[in-house]
């Protein structure tokens, strides 16, 4: 929009007035304007960094490929996404730079029913990158963020989000790792929140890659213990915490009202008020494991929004990281919303024996705008991994 500004003259000639001027005291006129109505809010907002993701389109190793192909990657954003494919309304909130990769994320997310309407961006800073490599038979991951637009979250966001009229605050272990305004951002979401903020998820997403084992031991158990709900892989707890089993996770978070022990192909473990749960992993032919554990925290919270028993949110969990794990896209194309419950919804008999069926067969789809929205999408090969 381009601002015209037009100058004021003055006139070269007095104007006298044709009649004295007459003050007069009117009584004064109370007027009520019509109250408008607050903005409805997603009942579950999501917080961290989504960054551009680059990944040789042949299945090359980085220094062979002559083609990239982009995605996008964001453990919460990840989680957000689940949650829209599932009926919830969430919201993801972070900043992002002034550059095209930040029009790509955003544009995804929308896509994907992902409400973004207090993202900020940064006109100083760049959106993060990261780049995936697969050679002799190694998965790497090489980051561009230090310095990226969401380093620089901070307390100072929280202001404007609304956080006391949430069911759900959702956020993960890696923006702690971004910078010490980020680890300040979840010391205030977590540990000094007021006894009125909402429920607070907290998934642990250890990254090696992002700082040593001995500096993230000590701070995320710290902010695990002050979440009401965490989600742990039993590998990452073994790797932090030097803890053996599920039990001997539990013993080290014995206040948090629920905890979910995922534990690869074995299954998964809950903990609360009710005592112990487990519910075992479905069989799957893995295609590729990035992003598997952020749509099984989405498909358990989810099921946890809508007040759905222990079992079935372990289920959903498990569904939705089976139909992950079976896709080169971490957000894979899902059956309808319908499909996904009723599998979540199997006795114990026949989730033994369960086969997940095929996402894209009419059997298992249907007009939902989620689903519509992943199928539009597929074709760009436009996916989220976690980051």
């Amino acid at each position: 929009m381009i601002e015209e500004t037009i100058p004021v003259t003055e006139p070269t000639t007095p104007i006298e007035p044709t009649a004295p001027v007459i003050e007069t005291t009117s009584p004064m006129i109370e007027t009520t304007s019509p109250m408008i109505e607050p903005v409805e809010i997603a009942e579950t907002l999501c917080i961290g960094e989504t960054m551009l993701l680059f990944v040789p389109a042949s299945g090359e190793s980085l220094a062979a490929a002559s083609e990239l192909a982009a995605h996008i990657g964001g453990a919460e954003s990840n989680m957000a996404a689940g949650l829209a494919q599932l009926g919830a309304r969430a919201e993801w909130f972070s900043r992002l730079g002034a550059d095209p990769h930040a029009e790509r994320i955003l544009r995804t997310l929308r896509e994907r029913g992902v409400e973004t309407p207090q993202v900020v961006t940064d006109p100083t800073r760049p959106t993060g990158l990261y780049f995936k490599d697969h050679s002799s038979g190694v998965n790497r991951v090489y980051y561009y963020r230090a310095g990226s637009a969401a380093s620089a979250l901070g307390p100072s966001d929280l202001a404007g989000l609304r956080l006391s009229e949430r069911r759900l605050v959702h956020v993960s272990g890696i923006t702690a790792a971004l910078s010490a305004s980020c680890d300040a951002l979840l010391q205030s979401v977590l540990v000094e929140r007021a006894a009125s903020e909402p429920t607070v998820s907290f998934d642990v997403n250890y990254r090696p890659a992002l700082w040593s084992v001995e500096v993230a031991g000590p701070r995320l158990l710290e902010l695990a213990r002050a979440a009401d709900i965490v989600i742990v892989g039993r590998d990452e707890a073994e790797t932090l915490w030097g803890t053996s089993d599920a039990a001997s996770v539990r013993a080290l978070f014995p206040d948090v009202a629920a905890l979910v022990v995922k534990d690869a192909e074995f299954g998964a473990t809950h903990f609360g008020a009710a005592g112990a749960t487990f519910v075992p992993a479905l069989r799957v032919d893995v295609v590729e494991s990035v992003g598997a554990g952020d749509a099984f925290a989405a498909g358990y919270l989810a099921a946890w929004l809508d007040g759905d028993d222990t079992a079935t949110a372990l289920r959903l969990g498990h569904v939705m990281a089976g139909y992950t794990l079976g896709a080169v896209s971490d957000i894979a194309v899902l059956p309808s919303r319908s499909v996904l419950r009723a599998l979540a919804a199997s006795t114990d008999a026949e989730w033994t024996g369960l086969t997940l069926p095929d996402a894209m067969s009419s059997e298992t789809t249907d007009s939902h705008p989620a689903d519509s929205n992943q199928a539009n999408s597929h074709p760009e090969k436009e996916a989220t991994h976690g980051a």
